[in-house]
């Protein structure tokens, strides 16, 4: 059996030194209260977009669901099973969570995927091929796209799935009905890896613009 990784239990150590010794009250307070986080974020699963590093958030403020691409599917009631759903039916039915951000980034390896018609499967199966289906229309549309770079056709739709996925998001009865009453908000949001940057969609005209930095920082 082999041994669990040192870097693991390196972190955990200064995490215990750390964090948790800073915020034990919190933790102590959320176990005996259990989580009330007002926002729900969808993110990727690539690790170099992790929601509660780049929103500094603190234990029990925000609830995470991750998957390749930051995709929601289409509501769906099956014999399937659907994680990402399940977890969203979690936050918004039982947590009763206020705001429901997407939130993509910038060179993901699945809107990459999913523009490249001639990347070979990872598996037989190949689970991400099939999820990635879920952009195949807009995906063939943009690469047909001969007047824009692959830089730009990427950020294209990375932009496309962050709208498409809140698109998904109204599917679902409970979130239609929530935000119909005022009691539920979704957002979009872009994360630029390279830069650091965060840019916010405007809910009606679907355009992302960069949010400001904070006072004491500057644009280096």
């Amino acid at each position: 059996m082999s041994d669990f990784p040192t870097s693991l239990l390196d972190g955990y150590y200064k995490f215990r030194g750390g964090n948790f010794k800073q915020e034990r009250k919190r933790y102590e307070t959320l176990a005996q209260t259990g989580q009330k986080p007002s926002v729900l974020i969808i993110g990727c699963c690539d690790s170099r977009a992790a929601p509660e590093t780049i929103f500094n958030a603190l234990p029990g403020e925000m609830f995470v669901i991750r998957n390749v691409a930051n995709l929601v599917p289409p509501y769906d009631p099956d014999d399937g099973l659907h994680s990402t759903s399940a977890a969203l039916e979690f936050a918004v039915q039982s947590l009763r969570v206020r705001h429901i951000v997407v939130m993509g980034h910038g060179r993901c390896g699945g809107i990459q995927a999913a523009l490249d018609p001639d990347m070979e499967p990872l598996s037989p199966g190949d689970f991400i091929g099939k999820w990635m289906e879920l952009l195949k229309p807009a995906a063939r549309e943009i690469g047909k796209n001969d007047y824009m770079t692959q830089a730009e056709r990427q950020i294209a739709l990375e932009h496309y799935s962050i709208r498409n996925s809140i698109g998904n998001l109204r599917t679902f009865p409970e979130v239609a009905a929530l935000e119909k009453e005022g009691k539920l908000e979704l957002h979009g949001a872009w994360f630029d890896i390279s830069h650091g940057e965060l840019w916010t969609m405007n809910n009606e005209s679907g355009d992302f613009s960069r949010a400001p930095f904070d006072a004491g920082e500057t644009d280096a």
